[in-house]
């Protein structure tokens, strides 16, 4: 704090002297750390930039590195007799399915009862119901519906059998049963156990409205037979369905979609990156426009790290560019999907190895095993974005620098304090004196005056 008298013995050593000194000190010695730690601050801010777009580099290499990325499958058909769908890594091939019948249900209807709440028996007893050769025992009562019995029938055999009752026309309610599943030993028969039913409309009544038969189609033209129009055994990975009578044509082909989504998502990661890391590190006389690392040498040799990975694919089975990668003059990278897709439709396996590792056969039929150009790029990007990287390591640095340049102030800051309030003090006793030497000259001149005046 300063003192409000100084000053007033001789209006010279004046408070704001001492404020003037103070701040030119400040501005010599305490402003530039200032400066500094504030620079360190931005720096520290287009860090988290960089890793943010590091880490997403990172992780778009990462997805392109999995193997299981070429696993996915496509089946495209023609004609509407079937539906086709293809597991990951099944078969890849053109086949033909010509359906001649699908497979159907077995559907059986009773006799005709008046109302659905007519009874069906005179007293308790049960009936056997047979599905697929399979037995199962309805007892029932006298108080027993033929809504009843339909509830009866799905509680015990609802896994293998449809109970309903169905209004065909006036005072005409019929009990009709279809098999769950299709197929020719899907028969159904009802027999009374205990003879008490009201008469036979239940058992020998009960009359085939459709006859299940099994599905009849050919693949490739041989003859195939199933009891169900869902075939999911013919071909490994294939799931089938028939629809209808006729002939389509199938082609199960590799998936390209998520591939090459991950592609494209990999090259605008890479770009990004890149533009950053471009921006970041520019050189110029222009404040405005240089970059807050141009003169750090590791942000500027991550860059070069980045650009040069490319190249710097092993094997020597191939380039990047011969995938349809390319990197123009301005650091722009590209990918001609035409390239890509006629490299796919050569040699999976070998793009699959060249991009993710495994097992390559090059031209003269010799195999090599690669461990993958984007497992390579990842042990790259990663190592900069993850924790303990080389972008985490920088933040570290500029944080202890910060710390540093704080203490710096701090200690500069008290150097200060420590010399002004000593300085206080002596223009404070300066200032006494002064007075002092200024009140005895005005005695002695008001004297002279005074002996002056009186001669």
């Amino acid at each position: 704090m300063g003192i409000s008298s100084l000053g007033t013995g001789s209006s010279i050593l004046t408070q704001s002297v001492l404020d003037q000194l103070r701040a030119a000190d400040d501005t010599q010695r305490v402003k530039p750390i200032t400066l500094d730690i504030a620079n360190e601050g931005d720096k520290q801010s287009s860090l988290k930039v960089l890793a943010a777009s590091m880490k997403n580099f990172s992780d778009s290499i990462n997805e392109l590195k999995s193997p299981t990325l070429f696993n996915a499958r496509a089946a495209s058909v023609s004609g509407t007799s079937v539906e086709v769908t293809a597991a990951e890594n099944s078969d890849i091939q053109a086949f033909s399915l010509n359906v001649t019948n699908i497979a159907t249900k077995q559907i059986e209807q009773s006799g005709s009862f008046a109302a659905k709440t007519d009874t069906i028996a005179n007293g308790a007893g049960s009936m056997k119901l047979n599905i697929a050769g399979a037995d199962y025992t309805i007892n029932y009562d006298a108080s027993t519906t033929l809504d009843g019995l339909k509830t009866l029938i799905n509680t015990a055999a609802g896994t293998k059998v449809n109970a309903t009752v169905a209004q065909i026309g006036s005072a005409d309610f019929r009990l009709i049963l279809s098999s769950v599943d299709t197929g020719s030993t899907q028969n159904i028969t009802m027999t009374d156990n205990s003879v008490a039913l009201k008469d036979a409309r239940l058992t020998t009544g009960v009359a085939p409205i459709q006859t299940g038969v099994d599905a009849n189609f050919t693949f490739n033209g041989v003859t195939v037979t199933r009891s169900s129009n869902q075939v999911n055994d013919l071909v490994t990975g294939y799931g089938i369905k028939l629809k209808a009578p006729g002939a389509s044509d199938v082609s199960v082909t590799q998936d390209r979609t998520a591939l090459t989504t991950k592609v494209d998502s990999f090259v605008e990661k890479y770009n990004s990156i890149i533009a950053e890391l471009t921006k970041q590190t520019k050189s110029s006389t222009d404040s405005t426009v240089r970059g807050i690392f141009s003169g750090d040498s590791s942000i500027k040799n991550m860059k070069s790290v980045i650009q040069n990975m490319i190249e710097s694919v092993s094997g020597g089975v191939g380039r990047m560019e011969d995938f349809g990668f390319s990197v123009d003059r301005s650091g722009v990278m590209s990918v001609d999907k035409t390239v890509l897709n006629t490299k796919l439709d050569a040699n999976i396996a070998n793009v699959k190895a060249f991009f993710s590792g495994g097992a390559y056969t090059k031209a003269d039929s010799s195999v090599v095993t690669l461990t993958g150009a984007f497992t390579g790029f990842y042990d790259i990007a990663n190592g900069y974005a993850k924790s303990g990287g080389g972008i985490a390591q920088i933040d570290t640095a500029l944080s202890d620098g910060i710390t540093a340049l704080n203490d710096r102030k701090t200690a500069a800051t008290a150097s200060l304090d420590a010399k002004y309030e000593i300085m206080k003090k002596q223009y404070t006793a300066y200032d006494a004196m002064i007075a002092k030497i200024n009140n005895a000259s005005s005695m002695f001149k008001q004297m002279t005056t005074t002996s002056s005046t009186g001669a």
